[in-house]
């Protein structure tokens, strides 16, 4: 079996945390909560961590699907260095970004979320993870009927090569299958 790579999972967990941060923090601030303040930090927050988490890094094995306009994220966050690649920063960043969230009820959802992304992160940079960026495809897959050189002459299913030669051959040589049921013609 192969090797889990932990920080695909937390940067799934970390997005969806700052998603719920950032809802929980509207719903805060809009129902004008006791500590709304805290709330008006956890928007701020859970666009930070959306911003941050919303590209994708490079898988070691197999292919990355990538998000849609990822690629301006891309560009920033690789300008940071270190402080964005290294998945000790993002597990002690994002532990730290979660504590005040945990002051309010509607907000403590993603904190919890963030919480268990921090840990996430910080399995993957024992593990020896680190985000790498996704680079442009240089070339693209050329299209289905580019590829096709001859399209199929008979419908399927198609029989094996040696019996298509054979019934090729009966077809040349004029006789193409003797019925063994005599045709009776009852309408005279």
């Amino acid at each position: 079996m192969g090797q889990i790579e932990w920080a695909m999972w937390a940067n799934e967990q970390a997005l969806a945390s700052g998603l719920i941060l950032l809802a929980g923090g509207v719903v805060a601030v809009a129902g004008q909560f006791k500590n709304w303040q805290f709330a008006a930090y956890c928007i701020a927050a859970g666009a930070f961590i959306c911003l941050l988490e919303y590209p994708r890094g490079k898988r070691k094995k197999g292919s990355t699907m990538e998000r849609c306009g990822q690629g301006c994220m891309t560009s920033v966050v690789k300008a940071f260095g270190p402080l964005t690649r290294n998945y000790y920063v993002r597990a002690i960043l994002h532990a730290g970004l979660a504590v005040p969230g945990g002051f309010l009820l509607a907000t403590v959802l993603g904190t919890v979320c963030l919480g268990i992304a921090s840990i996430i992160y910080l399995l993957a940079a024992i593990r020896g993870e680190e985000w790498r960026p996704l680079e442009a495809r240089a070339q693209e897959r050329p299209r289905m009927g580019e590829t096709i050189k001859h399209p199929p002459e008979n419908p399927p299913p198609r029989p094996p090569p040696e019996a298509r030669k054979k019934q090729m051959d009966e077809l040349a040589t004029g006789g193409a299958h003797d019925n063994p049921v005599a045709i009776v013609n009852d309408s005279a």
